[in-house]
C-alpha cells in the first residue's frame, strides 16, 4: 500500500529502532511509547488488520507470536508482558497494517479499557 505508513517502514523511507527483522516481519520501538518497552511487531505483508486474516495469510500471526516470546525474552520482560492488537478505528487502530503491540517493563494495569 503507497501510504501506508508501516509499507513505507518496512520500505526504508522511513527510519526505525528496528528489534528484530526477519523475511517476514519487523519488529521496531514506538516513538509513542505507552509503556518503558513498547515495541510494535508487523508483517512484511500488508495485511489491513486482524480483520483481513484468512486461511491464506494467518501464518504470519503464529510466527509473530513465536518471535514476540523471544523478543519478550531479549528485552528482559522476565515479569510478563502485554501483547495488542487493535482493529478499526472504533478499537483504536490508528495505522491500518495489522501490528501487535509488546508492552513491559513495569506492572501495567489490569484495566482494558
Amino acid at each position: 500500500m503507497e501510504n501506508c505508513l508501516f509499507c513505507k517502514i518496512i520500505a526504508g523511507e522511513i527510519p526505525s529502532t528496528k528489534v528484530y527483522e526477519d523475511d517476514k516481519i519487523l519488529a521496531f520501538r514506538d516513538i509513542n511509547p505507552q509503556a518503558p518497552t513498547h515495541i510494535l511487531v508487523i508483517p512484511k505483508e500488508h495485511i489491513a488488520g486482524a480483520d483481513e486474516l484468512n486461511e491464506n495469510n494467518s501464518a504470519v500471526v503464529a510466527h509473530i507470536f513465536a518471535k514476540i516470546a523471544e523478543i519478550a525474552k531479549q528485552e528482559g520482560l522476565s515479569n510478563g508482558y502485554r501483547v495488542v492488537s487493535n482493529v478499526g478505528e472504533d478499537g483504536g487502530q490508528t495505522v491500518r497494517h495489522l501490528h501487535f503491540h509488546i508492552l513491559g517493563g513495569k506492572k501495567l494495569n489490569t484495566e482494558m479499557a
